[in-house]
């Protein structure tokens, strides 16, 4: 599972996002998720049922997306995704989904997210652990493809 994920704060403006701010938030929310999964592939490689679950956002998706909203952190969502379906495609043995969890009460979601840890984590586990194995490639959200 890789559920790296950083919004800073003066991701604000598509506009006025600096090279380093953007640089960074695709470095660990996109690049960070893809060497993970890269290094353990010949691990993984050895159970009879492997999966990659990447924890991604409705914020990335181009369908209904984040309407300019952090656009760093939404890009780097979006890539993610697209990581999430290369690695389908090249691992056709594995379940290799995406997922977004919703807007969760952490540090990051912040005291007034709609959303529970629990609540949260309960998309992420059950494609970890319990979904079909043939789902992959897919978005999911709340255990329902939704578009990217």
């Amino acid at each position: 599972m890789n559920n790296a994920g950083i919004l800073l704060d003066d991701d604000k403006d598509i506009l006025t996002i600096t090279p380093d701010i953007f640089e960074t938030t695709l470095r660990t929310n996109t690049l960070g998720a893809l060497l993970v999964s890269q290094a353990f592939v010949p691990f993984l490689k050895k159970s009879d049922a492997p999966r990659i679950v990447n924890v991604s956002s409705t914020g990335g998706q181009l369908t209904d997306g984040a309407d300019g909203w952090a656009p760093g952190y939404c890009i780097s969502k979006t890539a993610l995704n697209g990581v999430t379906s290369q690695l389908a495609a090249a691992l056709p043995k594995f379940a290799v989904n995406s997922v977004c969890p919703g807007w969760v009460r952490t540090d990051m979601g912040g005291a007034n997210a709609t959303r529970s840890i629990a609540e949260g984590a309960a998309g992420i586990v059950w494609l970890a652990a319990d979904a079909p194995q043939k789902e992959t490639g897919k978005f999911w959200r709340d255990r329902k493809v939704i578009p990217w």
